[in-house]
């Protein structure tokens, strides 16, 4: 899978996320934003849905792999 040059709002979206995943603090409204971002931006960026989230995924959860 090719790195994704992801929005810096979309890339901090989703570490707040992560972060409230971890902390078990996650919110339906948060996890809600989350998706409709990414569902935009694979819009935008015609590509396909899942590509781009489990990009990001491991664009935030694995940044080291990510370069």
């Amino acid at each position: 899978m090719a790195t994704i040059d992801f929005p810096a709002d979309l890339l901090d979206l989703e570490r707040s996320a992560w972060a409230a995943q971890q902390a078990g603090t996650l919110t339906t409204e948060q996890a809600a934003a989350v998706h409709e971002a990414i569902g935009a931006f694979a819009e935008h960026a015609q590509m396909p849905r899942l590509d781009v989230e489990m990009g990001l995924k491991k664009a935030v959860r694995h940044p080291a792999d990510s370069v």
